[in-house]
């Protein structure tokens, strides 16, 4: 695969993850300074990690979900979690099963800050519905 089909790979599966409606928004912030980084997330955590066979889609949400409770990234949080449970299916139980599981890997104070994120999050998609 040359790099302009990794991109084109990465772009239909970040689509699909998050939504076209979120792409586009990126997209359209693009410009001379963040440009090459949304090149870079596109071909790289897209195309070529998201697309690899080895997980599904629903297991690598919750990694990733997993992941930004441990690092504390609340943003990335915020729109995986709206990504998962909009694009991806997947219900509240489901998100309250990671954060439940980081309590003990990660702590009871991320496991708190991502309650209240993730209602936050539930808030926001039901203002939409």
């Amino acid at each position: 695969m040359d790099e302009r089909e990794r991109h084109d790979a990465g772009m239909a599966k970040r689509r699909k993850i998050l939504g076209n409606a979120w792409v586009d928004r990126a997209q359209a912030k693009k410009n001379d300074f963040n440009g090459e980084f949304q090149d870079l997330i596109s071909r790289y955590a897209w195309g070529e990690i998201w697309t690899r066979p080895g997980l599904d889609d629903r297991t690598r949400r919750l990694i990733v979900l997993a992941s930004m409770i441990a690092l504390g990234r609340w943003e990335e949080f915020r729109m995986h979690t709206r990504a998962a449970l909009v694009e991806g299916k997947m219900s509240k139980d489901d998100i309250k099963e990671v954060i439940l599981q980081q309590a003990i890997y990660c702590g009871v104070p991320a496991a708190n800050t991502a309650i209240h994120h993730a209602e936050e999050t539930f808030a926001e998609i039901e203002k939409i519905k």
